[in-house]
């Protein structure tokens, strides 16, 4: 038997853990040597890529000095924290990445947690020590302190430690001193990660991952704890609620490099991708057909934020998408459920509406914008906060906010949290910009990206991270400025537009194809404004000389999903299609607004 090292990365976003990955996989002789593999190879899937960010974990296995290392590369931002929960129990210790420069951030500590909750060994690797200005020394010496403020344990506390820059490829225990490759780390790996403990006993897998196959359907992913799994094998399913399902695998796959080959059967303490099974959720149990045992199955962090998924019934519907149909949008939800962990689904009195539970924006987001790339058309409401009840007291979550940002603007910056609710807890100057810890309610963070954005021509880095459930603490300011909407169907004329400039900021650009009730613009006042701007030019035959000089019009401002969804306000939808971001009044007509705003006031 081939000795197993199981291994996962964490980090704070934009650590560098893919880019980690890849070089362990060139290291060792993944690839030919004229094969051309480009740079972040795990993170395949085209939102990945384009957003530069791991949302879905990867596992790739790799053989060094003929041991099989399995490494597991696992998402940064909390809004995926379901994700690096529940593949941190496949793993028998991580390398924590930190960032010379930056030290540990807000979701540095969040997936740290996790490990050191689960009695993981950390090695911490102190990457881009090639950049200017850096202090790993420093950082070493956070790093030590957070894991002492986690309450990990002394053999935690003793942890080996490797410097170096994955991107230029090589590691070394002294960052002064360069070596030509990763090896330093591979070789620390072998030494401070034990190998899986292989209890006695019949066959126990706790499924822990998913995967889809056109041609065998779905697969469950996770690590043999004991026992063996042979193909062809009748075994047991344990569901969540103590439930038995027998069964029987009729292939086995293990990782080898980036693929996974089938085998007869598996050793324990080894990942494997089991297919056959029918029927099973993240968090059910393989376990022997004759005497099963269950295994403790995966706890997850409760959902923050809730949005109201409903059919599109805009006059553009079933245009561009190819599922439209409130059954669709179900049947894709409920598909989502059994591998997103951290979301959950609620119906409500009306058949074509789902109200969706989840992490955060981005958590959300994410989900959106694959069903609008699959070709699904829907509309979502305002994201909304979940808030509980405990003896009689009104709680919210609250979290954690550290701002990054130029030093002359950090006054702005902090007016603009403290309206929101937001508690500054610390400042601390890091060369010529200034790092601010707040404590926010979640509801605070909704729309605050953008503000700041302007507010720091772009300069801010934002990051934030669910801490607990506290007391309500009141109404937060929302958007001042009202909504310029569309009274007729038909083309954005420029002339119009450029008659009405001085209105507001326009979301359109010129002809493009707008509809009745569609919000096409930002008011320079605080009320709803009604605007016709499909209004062509009367021609006379009486000219003055320079009145037909091109209009010059200022360029339509374009959302993104997430900024649409922290733009809208209470009253309004966001119309996803595959194409097209719509924002719109939820009621298009504009005298059953003023009824419904009537029969508000008058309640």
């Amino acid at each position: 038997m081939k000795a197993i090292k199981n291994i996962a990365i964490i980090a704070h976003v934009d650590h560098g853990k893919t880019t980690l990955v890849d070089k362990i996989l060139h290291h060792c002789n993944l690839f030919r040597s004229n094969e051309s593999t480009g740079e972040l190879i795990l993170d395949n899937n085209d939102l990945e890529r384009e957003r530069g960010i791991t949302i879905l974990s990867k596992n790739v296995a790799v053989v060094y000095k003929d041991v099989k290392i399995n490494i597991i590369d696992t998402p940064g931002h909390a809004d995926f924290g379901g994700e690096v929960e529940r593949v941190l129990n496949m793993a028998d210790g991580v390398l924590l990445l930190v960032d010379a420069f930056e030290g540990p951030m807000p979701q540095t500590r969040f997936v740290l947690k996790k490990a050191i909750d689960l009695k993981l060994k950390p090695i911490v690797v102190i990457n881009k020590v090639d950049k200017q200005n850096c202090t790993p020394d420093i950082v070493h010496e956070s790093v030590f302190d957070l894991m002492f403020e986690l309450d990990a344990d002394e053999w935690q506390l003793d942890f080996p430690t490797v410097y170096g820059s994955a991107k230029n490829n090589w590691m070394s225990t002294d960052w002064k001193k360069q070596t030509d490759s990763v090896s330093p780390l591979l070789d620390m790996v072998l030494e401070h990660v034990p190998s899986p403990e292989i209890e006695e006993g019949n066959t126990q897998m706790l499924i822990t991952s998913l995967d889809f196959s056109s041609f065998t359907g779905r697969i469950a992913i996770g690590r043999l704890q004991r026992g063996q799994l042979t193909s062809g094998m009748k075994v047991n399913l344990i569901k969540r609620d103590g439930s038995k399902i027998p069964s029987r695998i009729k292939e086995i796959n293990l990782f080898d490099g980036l693929v996974r080959k089938k085998v007869d059967n598996v050793e324990p303490g080894d990942l494997c991708a089991v297919i056959g099974l029918e029927d099973f959720q993240i968090g059910d149990t393989i376990a022997d057909f004759e005497a099963p045992e269950s295994l403790p199955t995966i706890a997850i962090d409760e959902p923050t934020m809730s949005m109201l998924f409903t059919i599109n019934d805009s006059p553009f519907f079933g245009q561009e998408g190819k599922f439209v149909t409130s059954r669709h949008i179900r049947e894709r939800l409920e598909k989502e459920l059994e591998k997103n962990l951290a979301m959950r689904l609620e119906t409500t009195d009306s058949s074509d509406k789902f109200i969706v539970f989840g992490r955060g924006v981005l958590h959300l987001s994410v989900l959106i914008e694959t069903m609008r790339r699959e070709g699904y058309e829907l509309q979502i409401g305002q994201p909304q906060v979940i808030l509980k009840e405990n003896d009689g007291v009104k709680m919210e979550p609250i979290e954690e906010l550290t701002i990054d940002l130029p030093e002359d603007v950090s006054g702005k910056v902090i007016e603009m949290v403290t309206l929101r609710k937001g508690e500054m807890l610390a400042m601390s100057p890091k060369g010529d910009r200034m790092i601010c810890e707040f404590k926010i309610p979640s509801r605070g963070i909704i729309g605050l990206r953008n503000q700041l954005l302007t507010a720091t021509a772009g300069e801010a880095i934002m990051n934030h991270r669910f801490v607990e459930f506290s007391p309500y603490r009141g109404e937060i300011p929302g958007r001042v400025n009202g909504s310029l909407i569309s009274m007729e169907k038909g083309l954005a004329i420029p002339y119009s537009l450029d008659k009405l400039q001085e209105r507001g900021k326009f979301f359109v650009a010129p002809n493009e194809l707008i509809y009745t009730g569609q919000v096409i613009g930002e008011n320079t006042r605080q009320d709803d404004m009604v605007v016709n701007i499909t209004k062509t030019k009367k021609m006379s035959n009486v000219r003055a000389a320079g009145s037909d000089d091109k209009v010059k019009l200022a360029p339509p401002i374009k959302f993104s999903l997430e900024e649409a969804l922290e733009y809208i306000q209470k009253d309004e939808y966001v119309e996803v299609t595959p194409n097209s971001l719509r924002l719109r009044k939820i009621l298009l007509d504009e005298n059953e607004r003023k009824r419904q705003a009537v029969n508000y006031v008058a309640i």
